[in-house]
């Protein structure tokens, strides 16, 4: 059906609703926009400090590192820092959020899509505002972004746009929704937050089965079949997008820790199975009990580090402890641990809002069973699978047998399907009993049983609230601290009893706009200012626990990576390659690698192999230095336990900064960039090749798997051989070598086979693997010029398909924006 296309009646109300949106993210993000402050983002510093050797080289070059020796001796970037130029979805991210920086323009991206999808089932724009409002200011969206998960953050705010498209090429128009899909999934796969993505395709799985069942039901599965087929095209158009990126990812997954072990027995962290270890990925299981927090944010205390008052009772006990009133208004306001839930720490909680679950639960009362069914069955699915390890029958089946699930770490994540189809199941409610209050049976008495039930729970918890116990496994370290614990614990009682009132009121609010309608007291368009208000008051006051103006600073970067004594020193050294262990905390911390090319570094997809050896052998070197430093350490004990350490030393670990404040040690058994070594130990197996790293000396042997690598008949008369590094990139290596005899050279870089290429005078050369991580290459006698060059097929294939598929996506999007402007087809309202 075609229309005029009326500015004011189709164009002025998303406009309105647009500005809206950017009024919100103003405010909520002025010290970003206005102040040009950050915020001190634990993941987002670890990230700039593993990305800073790749970032420097694309400014100096114009090219990419698609190798980086910042982090864990060296590592391919692609999930570090990659750019892929075939693939143009980032420069529609860009134009979509108008170029905001990041925390802003997460927020009214979130808005924006929420907005797509609801706006495309038929909303009114108005109707729509309010629940992109309660999807976009939904806790998580905002926790995790204090937390530095900036690009998760991205990934499930596109997942809106995407079953925005499913729904209007599924039930209106297939092309246009296709177009639409083929859009957002593009962008979700951009942020390359795979874990997002499954849980969204597990959200697709449930509906499109209740889509098939009610298809089959109705006679209609033929005519779904085929709308199902052009979006499987415009799912592979969007993959064929994000291709380079997900084809290196694919690639190296197999070689990181999320991929299969290699060893054959369980030993000092080392696992058998395929993908992670199930006490790794169920660690942050959401608690059964912790569920409620849906409903009432600090129903478990809230944040792992959360602040009090002063009218608080750990305030009052400090006091009479004899603390004076400014000592103890700066203890309580440093960080207390009022979560006693059962995750290891939390940086809050997922709250959806109070109001979003009261019209939840009337959803299933008043909505067509076609929507109810895949939405309700789709929370379920969430919330059990956030369980966890608290659940194990079921997700300890699907860690097992699930295609791919045992890829992904803190299952508490996969709470975002909630997040998502609650509000969107409390918009049709609302929708509904806006469009329909005189066609719907029995709705007074539904919509009291619907408050009823939610203000109910939230009685029941202000009331028994004191038969909790609010104890956490970190109140004995507070005893210890001398905290007064039973404050501290009335303080979480205090905090459950506020909240249960808090979510009661609110839902009795909303609850009596919504009666006064049904009574013809109140008009449709002041019901959706008032439960507009109401949502938004409600979210916005609990997301400002969480992130407010004073978690924004200025000069975030240059105050968190001011170099230390330790980093000035050592940048002295003009060496063109050497490796730095940061000691107090060198795998779990990355600002060393934003100076150095380090041992250590932060990242979930290390490669495994690394892993191995950090788990069998060098935590226990690690260990005998701590021990050296902490007991008076003299310069023959450290030479001792340097010498004792033969995995740092064939690492070149030429320094090691054991306070940040102190001149670094220099290792003088690091062995360099490279060395000809005088014997082979031939093992059979990885878990040979694993132990016998506990017990040699690498300066005079080279451990070899001799089933999958043949070393050439060598003189190994290394004595007078000489080999130096004399050209560094984080793509390219060059050595001069003089080998009086056939020796063997050990480079104390990493082994990657898929792209990195050894050339021996310009010709190319097969190389081994050595000592179970590093390359190794046979050298003929004579001068000879060493290249290792990485050059992965997987990215430039991968990038010339994201290429083809940018050209063609943008080629649909401009075709779906014709057609938009030309027809103006108008959205027959769905059935709720």
């Amino acid at each position: 059906m075609t229309t005029t296309l009326n500015f004011r009646r189709d164009v002025l109300p998303h406009i309105v609703a647009v500005v809206i949106f950017l009024l919100l993210t103003a405010v909520y993000f002025a010290p970003v926009l206005f102040e040009n402050k950050g915020m001190s983002q634990h993941d987002i510093q670890q990230f700039q400090g593993g990305a800073k050797e790749i970032q420097d080289y694309r400014d100096k070059t114009g090219e990419e590192a698609l190798w980086t020796n910042s982090m864990f001796s060296g590592m391919p970037s692609y999930l570090i820092n990659t750019h892929y130029s075939g693939d143009w979805s980032g420069a529609i991210h860009s134009v979509l959020t108008l170029d905001m920086p990041a925390l802003a323009g997460n927020i009214f991206i979130t808005l924006l899509c929420a907005y797509i999808l609801l706006v495309a089932l038929g909303m009114s724009p108005w109707l729509a505002t309010i629940g992109a409002i309660a999807f976009g200011f939904s806790s998580y969206n905002i926790i995790i972004l204090e937390a530095g998960h900036n690009t998760k953050s991205l990934s499930i705010a596109y997942i809106p746009m995407v079953l925005a498209g499913m729904l209007v090429a599924l039930r209106r128009n297939v092309w246009l929704g296709a177009a639409l899909f083929a859009l957002g999934l593009a962008l979700n796969l951009h942020f390359n937050h795979l874990q997002m993505t499954y849980y969204m395709l597990l959200l697709v799985l449930v509906f499109a089965v209740v889509e098939i069942i009610f298809a089959f039901k109705n006679g209609t599965l033929a005519d779904l079949l085929k709308r199902g087929a052009v979006l499987l095209v415009a799912a592979i158009l969007a993959v064929g997008v994000n291709f380079g990126r997900l084809y290196t990812t694919a690639e190296y997954s197999q070689y990181s820790i999320r991929g299969k072990s290699e060893l054959t027995t369980k030993n000092s962290g080392d696992k058998t199975s395929s993908g992670l270890d199930r006490g790794y990925a169920f660690n942050w299981s959401y608690g059964v009990g912790e569920t409620i927090t849906l409903l009432i944010p600090d129903f478990y205390g809230g944040s792992s580090s959360a602040s009090l008052g002063t009218d608080s009772e750990t305030y009052n006990a400090f006091l009479k402890m004899g603390a004076a009133p400014a000592q103890a208004e700066q203890i309580i306001s440093q960080g207390l641990p009022l979560y006693w839930g059962p995750q290891p720490m939390t940086s809050g909680p997922v709250y959806v809002g109070a109001i979003i679950c009261f019209l939840f639960v009337l959803g299933i009362f008043i909505v067509d069973r076609r929507w109810t069914s895949w939405l309700v069955a789709a929370t379920i699915l969430s919330v059990v699978l956030a369980w966890g390890k608290n659940f194990e029958a079921f997700n300890y089946f699907m860690f097992d047998h699930f295609p791919a699930y045992n890829k992904f770490r803190a299952v508490s994540s996969a709470l975002v399907i909630a997040q998502i189809t609650m509000p969107l199941l409390a918009m049709l409610a609302l929708w509904k009993l806006l469009k329909e209050k005189g066609h719907i049976q029995d709705l007074e008495k539904k919509l009291l049983l619907s408050g009823g039930i939610t203000a109910g729970i939230c009685l029941l918890v202000w009331l028994f609230a004191g038969m909790a116990s609010f104890t956490s496994a970190t109140d004995l370290q507070l005893v210890q601290a001398q905290f007064p614990i039973d404050a501290i614990r009335a303080d979480r009682e205090g905090l459950m009893r506020s909240d249960a009132l808090r979510s009661l009121v609110f839902i009795v609010l909303a609850a009596g706009v919504l009666y006064f309608y049904l009574k013809n007291k109140l008009s449709a368009t002041v019901v959706m200012a008032a439960i507009g208000v109401l949502v938004l008051v409600d979210l916005w006051s609990v997301d400002k626990r969480y992130l407010n103006n004073s978690d924004f600073q200025a000069q975030v970067v240059a105050t968190h990576f001011a170099p230390t004594k330790a980093d000035q020193a050592i940048l002295q050294d003009k060496d063109p390659s050497y490796r730095v262990l940061y000691l107090p905390n060198p795998f779990n911390d990355a600002r060393s690698s934003y100076f150095h090319k380090s041992i250590g570094g932060y990242h979930g997809a290390k490669l495994r192999r690394y892993q191995d050896v950090i788990d069998s052998v060098m935590s226990n070197e690690l260990q005998a230095l701590i021990n050296t430093f902490q007991n008076n350490p003299t310069s023959e004990s450290v030479a001792l336990a340097l010498q004792n350490a033969p995995v740092l030393n064939m690492l070149n670990t030429r320094y090691i900064i054991y306070n940040d404040e102190a001149a670094p040690l220099k290792n003088p058994a690091a062995l360099g960039n490279a060395w000809f070594v005088e014997d082979v130990r031939k093992v059979n197996t990885p878990d040979e090749a694993l132990l016998a790293l506990r017990n040699f000396d690498p300066s005079t042997t080279a451990i070899v798997e001799a089933p999958k690598f043949q070393v050439p008949a060598t003189s190994f008369s290394p004595g007078s051989s000489t080999i130096k590094l004399t050209a560094y990139s984080p793509n390219e290596l060059t050595y001069e070598a003089n080998a009086i005899g056939n020796e063997l050279a050990v480079f104390s870089e990493i082994y990657y086979a898929e792209g990195w290429q050894a050339y021996l005078d310009g010709h190319p050369v097969d190389h081994i693997r050595v000592n179970y991580l590093l390359r190794a290459l046979p050298v003929p006698a004579g001068k000879h010029t060493i290249r290792f060059e990485f050059a992965p097929n997987s990215y430039t294939l991968g990038n010339t398909i994201s290429m083809i598929s940018s050209v063609l996506l943008l080629l649909v999007i401009i075709g779906a924006v014709v057609y938009v402007v030309k027809r103006h087809p108008q959205a027959a309202p769905a059935e709720v």
